[in-house]
């Protein structure tokens, strides 16, 4: 039986991206049939080695391609502060697991090109990779079905600066590009703080299930359990890539979402990576699907069946 959805998941795995990896890997409805690493949240091998040990605890074997190492311009900085050194809190995965010979950028225009209309690429990463693509096969945007992205803050401060989210930050050139072109979905920071942050009342609950995919979580999630603590006071964990793929994959979670007008400021200084959005679509050409809420108490639910399977 084949799944309603053929995924590409472009990710620079942290501790979020690999719960994405799991909701999606346990997906009736959908299948990962290939990951891409793009760099972003830890050192690249590690980013590497962390999504094939979270692919291999899913119980899932899609390629892994390794992509761009740098963004496409700017200075590149982890994001170690928040995610811990290897990205997965005090988790530093190492398999035997041999990465895919064909570079990331490639692979992403062969599969699109190859199978016009029938895959949705998630993007959970900066967007040098998506950008890289776009740049080699301009009819990207005809070949793919559709693509999410996680990324941006459209009206709440950034977690980077107070104009811009990590991933839009990271590579803004690649976003500035990318949400010009492609049209996505897409799931901004300050929807994934207020619909997609759990607290210790469900970290509790995933203890309880004791699991090894809630074990890993619960590892995984430690030191932006701690971050979080130390800076803002609370315990609690926002887990974003997480959220855009329970949405994508149950799209009841998407409580609302507008169409507007997006342009991203690639210039250096206070606003790089700034997303700057036009409910009126007059100003800007760029158009992007905005989810504006989510269903939180949902996206804890799908967390917690996936996380469960095996008790």
């Amino acid at each position: 039986m084949t799944a309603d959805r053929r995924l590409l998941v472009d990710t620079d795995t942290g501790s979020d991206d690999a719960m994405a990896l799991l909701l999606a890997a346990g997906s009736e409805n959908a299948a990962i049939e290939g990951v891409t690493i793009c760099a972003g949240n830890a050192p690249f091998d590690q980013q590497v080695e962390n999504a094939k040990y979270t692919l291999e605890l899913a119980g899932v074997d899609p390629p892994v391609h390794e992509g761009a190492r740098t963004p496409l311009l700017k200075e590149h900085e982890y994001a170690d502060d928040v995610h811990g050194e290897s990205g997965l809190g005090e988790l530093s995965p190492e398999t035997d697991i041999d990465s895919a010979d064909e570079h990331a950028v490639d692979y992403l225009v062969r599969v699109a090109r190859e199978n016009a209309g029938e895959f949705t690429l998630v993007c959970l990463a900066p967007l040098t990779n998506v950008a890289l693509a776009l740049a080699r096969e301009p009819d990207l945007p005809d070949l793919l079905e559709e693509v999410w992205i996680m990324g941006g803050a459209a009206f709440a401060p950034g977690n980077v600066t107070p104009a811009a989210e990590f991933n839009f930050w990271a590579d803004p050139d690649a976003a500035r590009m990318v949400c010009a072109r492609l049209e996505p979905t897409l799931v901004d920071w300050g929807v994934c703080v207020r619909d997609g942050t759990v607290d210790t009342e469900f970290f509790d609950r995933v203890r309880a299930l004791d699991t090894p995919l809630a074990r890993f979580f619960s590892d995984a999630l430690s030191h932006v359990r701690a971050y979080n603590r130390e800076m803002n006071g609370a315990d609690s964990a926002a887990i974003p890539d997480a959220l855009t793929v329970a949405c994508l994959l149950d799209p009841d979670l998407v409580v609302e979402s507008t169409a507007v007008g997006v342009a991203v400021d690639e210039r250096e200084g206070l606003t790089r990576g700034a997303l700057v959005v036009d409910e009126s679509e007059r100003t800007f050409d760029s158009r992007v699907e905005l989810i504006g809420e989510a269903d939180g108490a949902g996206f804890e639910r799908a967390l917690l069946e996936t996380l469960g399977r095996g008790t």
